[in-house]
């Protein structure tokens, strides 16, 4: 089997790792791969282990143009599938494209953003099946009016084995020129509004006279950073809030975090959730979207509502006092990962998806 997959995306953030993890994975199982991305995408490179690489420029939702480069390559490569992995235009004119060639085509779709049900109806006819993420996305596309046979849910998945590893905790916080212990909040995210780093960092205005010690990091870029640097300042909380920027070695960090805030308004499922749960950190998310799907409340962290910012610093509270729950979820987060969350599975998934369109 031969498949063509599109993305769009420039930059190696969650859902473009997502198909490298997919390539990979299918790779293994004995599929001819094929990506089609932006020149000079990060992807590009890693993605060369895994299959042959195309880059062809892809300018957005006005890129109609795009359609066109897709489908003379899809002709050019036969491709017997292929799959879109990404908006941005990749989506619409990936489908248009795949239908000029006579190709089948899926879509994989990332967001729990809702889309009018007459853009439903006619965007969703380009494609033969729409795998999402999450249940919580797929049930966002059903009360749009997509058919039940049309959509599967096929979770994300994280490699868990770059944080599968002991962390030197202290090691790290002298690097920041902290002290050994003290307690280290984070949050990994592309900086940007429905994240909800704003409820973060007015939940610290009743977090941190509980917790004078506390030091939050916040990894990520993105169009938001100076008005987060701004509003730390703003805040007060310079010498308390610090911004990491993209980190390339994130697996080497990340369990040395105390606990994972991720008080996003909405989200499709969060990889940076399940990467904190193979690296035994506990987490409080939103109960929105497909976050309750990677964080179980009670379980490997604790549930909020979107936006409820005293609740967010009730939760913080509760996790930064007490250092033996935290170790309690963060061993109940690396169980739920390598059980539900592996590449195997979500590779497998995607594939027994390919083969029922095809046999269609």
């Amino acid at each position: 089997m031969k498949v063509l997959h599109v993305e769009s995306g420039r930059h190696l953030y969650g859902g473009a790792r997502q198909v490298l993890y997919i390539m990979e994975g299918l790779a293994r199982l004995g599929v001819d791969n094929l990506l089609a991305c932006p020149p000079g995408a990060h992807i590009a490179e890693p993605a060369r282990a895994h299959g042959r690489v195309f880059e062809r420029a892809m300018k957005g939702d006005a890129d109609i143009a795009l359609a066109l480069r897709l489908k003379r390559l899809i002709r050019a490569q036969r491709p017997d599938l292929v799959h879109l992995h990404s908006r941005r235009g990749a989506d619409l004119w990936g489908g248009v494209g795949a239908k000029l060639a006579g190709v089948p085509c899926v879509l994989s779709r990332r967001v729990d953003n809702p889309e009018p049900r007459w853009l439903v109806a006619a965007k969703y006819r380009l494609y033969d099946h729409v795998i999402t993420i999450s249940e919580g996305i797929r049930e966002v596309l059903l009360g749009e009016g997509l058919a039940p046979g049309k959509v599967s849910c096929v979770r994300s998945a994280v490699d868990a084995r770059p944080y599968l590893v002991d962390y030197d905790k202290a090691a790290y916080r002298r690097k920041l020129g902290l002290a050994p212990d003290t307690l280290l909040a984070g949050m990994v995210a592309q900086l940007i509004e429905r994240k909800g780093h704003r409820h973060l960092l007015a939940a610290l205005d009743e977090v941190l006279p509980v917790q004078p010690g506390l030091q939050v990091l916040i990894f990520g870029r993105g169009p938001l950073e100076a008005e987060i640097g701004q509003a730390i300042v703003d805040r007060g909380l310079s010498g308390r809030v610090r911004l990491m920027g993209f980190v390339d070695n994130l697996p080497a960090v990340l369990g040395c975090l105390d606990l994972l805030v991720h008080p996003a308004d909405m989200e499709g499922l969060g990889v940076s959730l399940l990467q904190a749960s193979a690296a035994r950190v506990p987490i409080i998310a939103s109960r929105a979207g497909g976050m309750p799907e990677a964080v179980r409340d009670g379980e490997n962290g604790l549930l909020i509502a979107p936006g409820d910012v005293a609740a967010l610093a009730a939760a913080m509270q509760r996790l930064l006092g007490d250092a033996a729950l935290r170790a309690r979820m963060g061993e109940a987060g690396r169980a739920l990962v390598l059980k539900e969350f592996s590449t195997e599975v979500m590779c497998e998934g995607n594939l027994a998806i390919y083969r029922k369109v095809l046999g269609q």
